[in-house]
């Protein structure tokens, strides 16, 4: 599995540069002109032409598959306007760090994901949820990144990402039980997906550390049934030997006795044609009998 995943990231990397460049800039803007024509002309007619409908896409109408990411509408505009502003900030960000080639993939599978499940239990796509997953994915890379609740209160990418994880799996046992629980489901496969054990980084590294800790606490320490058998260098004696001191210095002149520490400002060199390795101080590695 390692490997598959190398080998995706190095394909994903020799072609960051393909694909659509601003992905997100585009269906940002085509959202704002999908909400702006039904909100202000009251008339939904585009709204309905891009919207997911399982019947019509089985009559032909294969673009709804693709056009209803365009269709999120918030009742408020100015709630509206923040929300795009929003996903466009994350997907540039997204974009700028892994390519536009991957960046492109990963939003067009949580896409198809969605319609595969909705074209099997007749269900509408659902927009919110495939946005989420770009939220998590960002707070996931950038953890620390700070957002400011109601433009005053800064708080942290990965605390946004755990509220939303628990928004989720609380919206699973939401009643009464339809398909439509299972869309933070489908969401949350593109996200694990995509990063795999990289969803650790939403929680900050601290409480991995204390987590760590407790789990060493909690968990008894294995212990063997046989004895630990510690080999031995030989099978001869077994006498006891003392081990030599290591010596203070790093080198010492076989002449004089002067060492690196007690002469630091000598220089020593190694004999080349003394058999063995002899050291010797400045002053006796040109003047000394060689040692055969």
């Amino acid at each position: 599995m390692k490997n598959l995943r190398r080998s995706f990231e190095r394909f994903c990397y020799k072609n960051r540069n393909k694909g659509i460049p601003n992905l997100m800039l585009y269906i940002c803007i085509g959202t704002a002109i999908v909400y702006l024509m039904s909100i202000f002309a009251n008339n939904y007619v585009l709204y309905n032409l891009l919207c997911f409908n399982r019947q019509a896409i089985l009559h032909g109408q294969i673009w709804r598959l693709f056009t209803y990411p365009l269709t999120l509408l918030q009742d408020n505009i100015l709630f509206q306007l923040i929300t795009l502003v929003c996903y466009f900030s994350l997907g540039q960000a997204m974009e700028r760090l892994w390519g536009t080639f991957k960046f492109n993939l990963f939003y067009l599978t949580g896409v198809v994901l969605m319609d595969i499940y909705s074209m099997v239990f007749n269900c509408t796509a659902n927009v919110y949820y495939l946005n989420m997953s770009l939220f998590l994915s960002y707070a996931t890379m950038y953890p620390q990144a700070s957002f400011l609740l109601f433009f005053i209160i800064p708080i942290k990418a990965w605390v946004f990402a755990l509220i939303d994880l628990v928004i989720v799996f609380t919206g699973l046992f939401a009643m009464p039980f339809t398909p439509y629980n299972f869309f933070p489901v489908i969401a949350l496969a593109n996200y694990f997906l995509f990063f795999g054990k990289d969803v650790l980084n939403v929680i900050p590294v601290s409480w991995i550390a204390n987590l760590r800790r407790l789990f060493r606490k909690i968990t008894p320490a294995k212990k063997s049934g046989r004895p630990k058998v510690i080999p031995f260098p030989s099978a001869g004696s077994y006498e006891a030997t003392t081990a030599t001191p290591k010596a203070p210095y790093t080198h010492r002149c076989t002449i004089c006795g002067r060492t690196d520490v007690s002469n630091p400002e000598l220089e020593f060199r190694y004999c080349s044609r003394c058999k063995g390795y002899y050291c010797y101080c400045q002053d006796h590695i040109n003047n000394h009998s060689h040692i055969q």
